[in-house]
């Protein structure tokens, strides 16, 4: 489901169940990975990608949440929500610089997978980035909005989110979504190049998440109440 590997200060997160869908036991499996990072110490960055030539994630796994007593190897529905933007809250302030190389479709969730990394690098030649929630009838959470709000562009944020806007690489790269494109091929290799340039920032993690925490946490949101990643850590209190 989950595969995490060091290669010297640099950490490879693969994600390898198919489309990658969330539910409760892939959030505790991402999790377990984080943990393992977390418990490190010294410089080092994070890449995080699948193995799927077609999916990056493709968003929540409707099956387990429409039926998750049929689908039980989901795990409990009723802690999904909570337990899903604590781990996106980690990721956004993760002590180490943190990189995500979308390698296909990302959707919904796996969208928010992806804007919660520190860099994002995407396949130019197929694949899509899209929020997808108004065309599948759900209302997308505050903390997701703060999350998306502060991750894109303002003047691209209405179509992402209200308009379900598909971008395709090329067009999230012009709109500051992502900040670099490549092959399938050579994806990879662009990840670990960009890891190992920014992975000396976190010679000091401490330092490194407390920025981060500056930039994403409490009272860091304009025009909000609070940052998105204190709403993501802490979604029950932002309900509706």
């Amino acid at each position: 489901m989950i595969e995490l590997e060091k290669k010297d200060s640099i950490y490879h997160l693969c994600m390898n169940a198919g489309e990658n869908r969330w539910n409760t036991s892939f959030v505790k499996e991402f999790a377990k990975a984080l943990d393992e990072i977390e418990k490190d110490e010294g410089p080092g960055a994070l890449i995080t990608s699948s193995n799927d030539p077609k999916f990056f994630s493709n968003g929540l796994d409707l099956d387990w949440m429409q039926d998750p007593e049929k689908y039980s190897e989901g795990g409990a529905r009723e802690v999904f929500g909570e337990e899903f933007m604590y781990l996106m809250g980690r990721i956004i302030t993760l002590p180490i610089p943190s990189i995500c190389a979308i390698n296909g479709h990302a959707f919904g969730a796996g969208f928010m997978l992806a804007l919660s990394h520190d860099v994002r690098l995407m396949r130019e030649d197929r694949g899509f980035l899209c929020a997808n929630e108004m065309q599948l009838g759900f209302k997308i959470p505050r903390p997701e909005l703060a999350l998306f709000r502060h991750k894109i562009p303002a003047n691209y944020f209405f179509e992402t989110v209200q308009l379900s806007k598909r971008w395709t690489g090329i067009a999230a790269l012009e709109a500051g979504i992502i900040q670099g494109i490549g092959s399938y091929e050579d994806l990879p290799d662009i990840a670990t190049e960009k890891a190992l340039e920014l992975a000396p920032l976190a010679k000091d993690r401490d330092h490194y998440s407390e920025q981060k925490e500056m930039l994403y946490g409490e009272n860091a949101a304009i025009n909000l109440a609070h940052g998105p990643a204190h709403m993501l850590k802490n979604s029950k209190k932002f309900e509706t």
